[in-house]
């Protein structure tokens, strides 16, 4: 389980456990020169100590999936590119764009102040919804942040080195999915104010998965394993590596996309405007 950019596990607490009980063994390391308290390193680290990860895990396990969120979705595709023989691969809001609709207008300009004396200083700071729709959370997260710097759902602050080394590795993996025909199931809120749902959608359309499902939510933001819907990208999540394991033993290749009947209904009314 691999949580977003310079943050910690906790992200995937409340996952973590829920598939704990549910009999899976889940797991989620701290990366050197990828998580909060190291050093930040190139991507390419990233992806080496991931690998590690899995590699340890697979001496262990006869199946073993992953599980990314944010950034870490596209560092568990990266993962799943060089081990095709994990058994699946989770990906909940995925991130190989940031272009929500809470993203600042200047970040295209971040790319080239890289080259600059402000690579060093410069810090992209969290503010509010700190990728939460639900306000009571959101205002807990607020008081965190401004206490320790971190909280369950990430840094107050992220270098302008790991945004461009986050880049890099989504440019990589948008090269490469095509090669990877690991089960998968993508969750995305359709409000996720960072990474908006063209992410998902772009994913699930180049992917070769043969056993592929896409979910999308309509009452979270970013941060869908601490949000409003937790509870579903949980049981989603469990049901869905259950469902992975039948399928391949039967072979089927179908595809689902998965919307709540508020979503439905809010597509609907969008269409019709667009008549």
């Amino acid at each position: 389980m691999l949580h977003g950019l310079s943050s910690s596990p906790l992200e995937m607490r409340f996952l973590a456990r829920h598939l704990n009980n549910e009999g899976f063994t889940a797991f989620a390391p701290v990366l050197d020169g990828y998580s909060a308290g190291t050093s930040e390193r190139d991507m390419q680290a990233w992806i080496d100590a991931a690998v590690r990860e899995f590699d340890a895990l697979a001496k262990r396990y006869a199946r073993v999936s992953v599980c990314g969120l944010s950034v870490g979705a596209a560092l568990a595709l990266a993962v799943v590119n060089q081990r095709p023989t994990a058994h699946a691969v989770v990906l909940l809001s995925v991130t190989l764009s940031y272009d929500g609709w809470a993203i600042p207008w200047y970040r295209f300009l971040l790319g080239w102040a890289y080259y600059t004396p402000m690579r060093s200083r410069w810090r992209y700071r969290e503010a509010s919804p700190f990728g939460l729709r639900n306000e009571a959370l959101r205002a807990k997260i607020a008081r965190a942040m401004q206490r320790n710097g971190i909280s369950e759902v990430g840094p107050s602050t992220i270098s302008l080195p790991a945004l461009r080394e986050a880049s890099r590795l989504a440019a990589r993996v948008r090269t490469r999915l095509a090669n990877i025909a690991t089960d998968c199931l993508i969750i995305h809120a359709i409000d996720d104010e960072t990474a908006n749902p063209r992410n998902a959608h772009y994913v699930a359309s180049k992917i070769a998965s043969p056993f592929l499902r896409t979910i999308y939510l309509d009452d979270s933001y970013h941060m869908i394993t601490s949000d409003n819907e937790r509870e579903i990208v949980a049981g989603e999540t469990a049901a869905f590596l259950r469902e992975s394991e039948a399928a391949r033993g039967i072979g089927s290749g179908a595809e689902s996309q998965v919307v709540s009947k508020a979503l439905a209904r809010r597509l609907r009314q969008l269409a019709a405007l667009g008549n």
